[in-house]
């Protein structure tokens, strides 16, 4: 039933092309939808509509009046909104029953509030915020999504749409649920860059190499995604270019501040670690920091450990197979 009803969508509306957005919105055209799409950065709508087919510029809200979905991927919850329903927002242009899917990281109660203005003019708000296997696994149409929705039926028409952009979805429960979901992973990856960050510099400063630390970490119980991935592949290189920004993480981590007070829950750790983060942010420079990657918070422990530089790493090693064949027989023993 919903793959026949997906037939219906013929026309997508894609608003932030990004660097996760621009790879996730890749994949729609490959399975035979139409796009509209506008970016901030007109370069990016440009080469969208150049390398990419049945692909057009949303230059005007009318450009959006025959999308049956829009999706949008932005910055925060504030810019989704001002893009809707904004001075020179783009909902009223949009037909009764448009479904709109935020894939942004945004507040939950943000996100709930929205809902409720949207459904005031007949336009229905599903979120689907972005989580990943591997940076960068958004170019295959193989990332994570974390669905929050109110409407089991319109989940299930966007549901073929979002199964082209991600090789796993989950329903985690009503509108903002996706959201709130999506907090609590960044706030437990946060925790690991912090810890992480901590052990580099003060182990290299006692005499350990940091490479050989990941090299243990990665069939140790210390292994996280930084150890296998960021901070393996972008941070001891210094390449500092994951594709995920330092502001938006320290954005996220207020986010988690509001939604632990929210369920009355005490914990300082939310603050301690976004303000580790933020001093990274203030070393880098409040220029360079408004696109400094993640990876780059390092430099706020190397000037917090004495001005120490980590070892960097000239060649980043594949991990060996063997390593997660016999990782996958432990964790599946019987």
């Amino acid at each position: 039933m919903a793959e026949e009803t997906s037939r219906s969508v013929k026309t997508i509306g894609y608003i932030g092309l990004g660097n996760a957005g621009f790879s996730m919105a890749s994949n729609l055209p490959k399975n035979g939808y139409h796009l509209v799409v506008r970016d901030q950065d007109s370069t990016k709508v440009q080469n969208a509509v150049s390398q990419w087919s049945n692909t057009a510029s949303g230059a005007s809200p009318s450009a959006f009046s025959e999308c049956a979905v829009i999706i949008t991927m932005l910055p925060h919850g504030g810019i989704v909104r001002d893009v809707l329903l904004g001075e020179s927002g783009i909902g009223s242009s949009l037909r009764p029953g448009t479904i709109i899917v935020d894939t942004s990281s945004s507040s939950p109660f943000d996100t709930q509030a929205l809902g409720k203005d949207l459904a005031a003019h007949e336009l229905h708000l599903i979120d689907a915020p972005i989580t990943q296997t591997y940076m960068h696994a958004t170019d295959d149409g193989r990332s994570t999504l974390m669905v929050g929705s109110d409407n089991a039926e319109h989940f299930a028409l966007v549901k073929p749409i979002l199964q082209c952009m991600a090789s796993y979805i989950f329903h985690m429960g009503p509108l903002g649920a996706g959201h709130a979901m999506k907090t609590l992973n960044n706030y437990i990856m946060a925790s690991s860059i912090c810890a992480l960050s901590d052990s580099l510099v003060t182990g290299q400063k006692y005499g350990l190499d940091p490479q050989a630390m990941l090299d243990v970490l990665n069939v140790g119980t210390g292994v996280n995604f930084p150890t296998m991935d960021t901070f393996r592949r972008d941070g001891l290189t210094r390449k500092f270019n994951s594709g995920f920004g330092l502001a938006l993480l320290v954005k996220d981590l207020g986010i988690t501040e509001d939604f632990m007070k929210y369920s009355g829950f005490e914990t300082n750790l939310p603050g301690v670690l976004r303000g580790y983060l933020q001093h990274s942010l203030d070393v880098i420079g409040k220029e360079r920091g408004k696109t400094a990657d993640h990876t780059e918070c390092i430099r706020g422990w190397e000037e917090r450990c004495g001005g120490i530089e980590l070892k960097r790493t000239a060649t980043v090693k594949d991990i060996p197979a063997e390593d997660f064949e016999h990782r996958l027989k432990g964790l599946n023993r019987k």
